[in-house]
């Protein structure tokens, strides 16, 4: 892979739980950023939030990213990409209006998707931990045939497999085409599971954001997950400091180029979560007291040793997740 150490990065979406993490991240270590939003109020926050780091970073405007070209203009005089904007439409009718955005909206170098294959109907969980080489294909035969009658999020898996391909298709063609000299550019995906952890994006008040950052919100703090889905459902996270730091390993390190790669912490059920949140304030909820590890089923779970192996990914605890997002939550004054 061409990997850069220094360099001006186009972050797309850079107002969001995940991309603000990256913004953070390549500014620490030195490289200039240009940060697209969709309007100029979404900007003014991330100049003023980031400016200590002075003309190293900047801010474009893509009022619609569904456009074929979205990113062009603010493409010019960049060294690398990490395409984050997506539309997450968890509700959308039409599968085009979810499908078509992702897939037109890639300028790839680096970048993150998610989507990765849920257990099919009548299993509880997949046979074996998900890799690099599994695809969501379930998702997308599933709205191939259903349409419409689809479930909004098998809609939305299904737009970020098919973005995923319509990128490495990209690539492949892209390198067939280049000649003897080889190609100047590459590719790297990152794919996770559940993001979690403490906020760096605009979020002046509790009722102001959502995502998987409210998902956990909700689910700890405001007693929202109940029955099943506090002790039995499992699934995996990945610490959204982590996955940041995955992109700039991405970027950097050589070996990543042309690779597909897993960021994913642990496995969790809320419980998990509760129990650590409350043993950090008695005030929080308990969840339930008789719960028994035993009694979990895990319906995926990912191997993370390739980003071991490749970047060198080490990943923050169940543990400190919990305790840095309560922090942050008391420090805005929420709790």
């Amino acid at each position: 892979m061409p990997a850069i150490k220094s360099g001006r990065v186009l972050v797309t979406g850079a107002n969001g739980f995940l991309a603000a993490w990256v913004v953070k991240e390549l500014l620490e270590h030195g490289f200039s950023v240009r940060g697209t939003v969709r309007s100029e109020s979404k900007a003014a926050y991330l100049r003023e939030y980031f400016k200590a780091h002075g003309d190293r970073f900047e801010t474009a405007i893509v009022e619609d990213i569904s456009k074929e070209g979205a990113f062009e203009a603010a493409a010019k005089g960049v060294d690398a990409i990490m395409h984050i904007a997506s539309a997450v439409l968890m509700n959308a009718d039409d599968p085009d209006d979810v499908i078509i955005p992702a897939v037109n909206a890639r300028p790839h170098h680096v970048l993150d998707r998610r989507g990765l294959e849920p257990p099919p109907p009548g299993q509880e969980a997949l046979p074996r931990p998900l890799d690099e080489s599994d695809w969501n294909e379930y998702s997308v035969a599933l709205v191939q045939e259903k349409g419409r009658a689809a479930p909004g999020p098998e809609k939305y898996r299904a737009a970020k497999t098919l973005a995923e391909r319509a990128a490495w298709d990209t690539y492949e063609r892209a390198k067939a085409d280049s000649g003897e000299g080889g190609l100047p550019w590459d590719l790297v995906v990152l794919n996770s599971p559940f993001i979690f952890g403490p906020i760096v994006h605009e979020a002046p008040t509790l009722e102001s954001f959502g995502g998987t950052a409210r998902y956990w919100l909700n689910s700890v703090v405001l007693a929202q997950a109940q029955g099943d889905a506090l002790t039995k459902n499992g699934w995996a996270f990945v610490d959204v400091r982590d996955l940041a730091r995955g992109h700039f390993l991405g970027l950097t390190v050589p070996e990543a180029g042309g690779e597909r790669l897993l960021i994913s912490g642990h496995r969790y059920v809320w419980q998990h979560f509760v129990d650590v949140a409350h043993r950090w304030d008695e005030k929080l909820p308990a969840g339930d007291p008789s719960f028994k590890e035993d009694g979990v089923v895990y319906s995926v779970e990912y191997n993370r040793e390739k980003s071991q192996r490749v970047l060198g990914m080490k990943y923050r605890t169940l543990e400190e997740t919990t305790k840095d997002t309560l922090e942050d939550y008391r420090g805005r004054g929420w709790l």
